[in-house]
């Protein structure tokens, strides 16, 4: 273990705590701080979604995100109630799984929870979800490679909006059969501000899933350099992507039926349910 990594992981140690049976557990507003989450507010919002994630994954959420409340004291030496969470070491690595992958502390604290482990867990549960939830899924899973794609592709020399734009289009052209953003943008009849990826039903966002992680390889492994040639390599993959749905008999993706509701606003609605339920069982 590098030194660097040793330390890292020494500090998700030093938050750890044991209850009295021996099982561990992490403070919520303890881990904010060592993930550099510097407002609560921000860092309550990562914990609504990994709730969510969690009720997706087949597990009681309260029994991995139990809240309790502490008493802190001012400068004036008055003190006020705040809302804390006792985290298990799954409810933590949705956390992380949820959180900013840019920060490198992130990436440590994904290792140091296990990953793998929960993604075979996660995998496992996958098919046994409904449409909506498969939906919720799969796109947290394209927030997250695209922004992984983002930062391959700049390393890679698409550093301007316009390249991005131009590289981001050759991907959907490759997978759509020539359509670019715009034209799905239109062909389903958004808004101008609705985002294409927030109304596919979850075959399509699983190409899409494909698409961005087999284009985020083939740019790493062939240490492509020059934003033309990473532009055409994301074409290319958009292109057998959809040469293998063609093969395998599968519906294209221009061909999936676009959803009535959003991704976000399932995901409002789940969480607005979820709060609900947690305030039920309060007043119980």
């Amino acid at each position: 273990m590098s030194s660097v990594k040793e330390k890292e992981y020494k500090t998700f140690e030093k938050i750890k705590h044991l209850s009295e049976n021996g099982a561990e557990y992490w403070f919520a507003r303890e881990l904010a701080s060592v993930l550099e989450y510097a407002k609560w507010e921000n860092f309550a919002k990562v914990i609504d979604r990994a709730m969510l994630a969690c009720k997706n994954s087949g597990f009681e959420v309260f029994d991995q995100f139990a809240e309790v409340r502490k008493l802190v004291e001012h400068g004036s030496g008055a003190k006020r109630q705040i809302i804390d969470y006792r985290l298990s070491r799954y409810a933590c690595y949705l956390i992380v799984m949820n959180s900013d992958p840019r920060k490198e502390i992130i990436a440590f604290a994904q290792t140091y929870f296990a990953i793998q482990t929960r993604r075979q867990e996660v995998q496992d549960y996958f098919d046994k979800l409904d449409e909506e939830n498969k939906r919720l899924v799969i796109r947290g899973d394209i927030k997250q490679w695209n922004q992984m794609l983002a930062e391959t592709a700049y390393r890679a020399g698409i550093i301007d909006n316009e390249d991005y734009a131009r590289f981001q289009n050759a991907g959907y052209m490759g997978l759509y059969g020539g359509e670019t953003v715009e034209c799905i943008h239109n062909r389903k009849k958004l808004k101008p501000k609705e985002k294409i990826l927030d109304f596919m039903n979850s075959s399509e966002l699983a190409a899409n899933l494909f698409r961005i992680t087999l284009a985020d390889e083939k740019i790493k492994k062939e240490r492509i350099t020059s934003s033309i040639e990473a532009t055409h390599a994301h074409n290319v993959v958009g292109q057998e992507v959809r040469g293998a749905i063609k093969r395998a008999g599968g519906i294209l993706p221009e061909d999936q039926p676009t959803p009535e509701k959003s991704v976000e606003q399932i995901a409002r609605e789940q969480i607005s349910r979820l709060k609900k339920k947690k305030k039920l069982m309060l007043d119980e």
